[in-house]
């Protein structure tokens, strides 16, 4: 069996614009190769302030926010509360080793899309994003 054809195989989302918070710089490489190597144009920050200044200036640049939830300067779920009073309308991804179910309550009270705990393999990742973002499928030209 061709190894585009195995069941194992995480479907595909359409191309997206993502951004990317994260104190780790490692795992913020680890996303970058992985995800433009998906298609995808992908941009990483280093806390969730930062994160906030670019989807406050341009909110419907980005259909995908990734972000930690332990972070130094602006924590996860300050970023989503933030961004809830701005125009941002993308899907927001919640990254985390740990969260008590308050805190949790709190993200889905925000309407993240997902909260994935940590380690997150690009597989899995990648499954979540084509599960919120599917491809466009082909149209057989006659």
């Amino acid at each position: 069996m061709p190894p585009s054809a195995r069941k194992d195989s995480a479907p595909k989302a359409r191309p997206l614009r993502i951004l990317y918070a994260e104190d780790m710089r490692d795992l913020r490489e680890i996303a970058r190769m992985s995800l433009t190597r998906e298609g995808h144009t992908i941009e990483c920050v280093a806390d969730g302030s930062l994160a906030l200044e670019k989807l406050t200036a341009a909110p419907h640049s980005v259909d995908l926010l990734l972000t930690d939830h332990h972070m130094p300067v602006m924590n996860g779920l300050a970023l989503v509360t933030a961004l809830r009073a701005t125009p941002f309308s993308g899907k927001i991804i919640v990254f985390s080793s740990e969260l008590n179910a308050a805190v949790g309550n709190q993200y889905r009270k925000f309407s993240v899309s997902y909260i994935l705990q940590k380690p997150v393999f690009p597989s899995d990742l990648r499954r979540v994003i084509a599960d919120l973002f599917p491809a466009e499928p082909d149209v057989a030209v006659r």
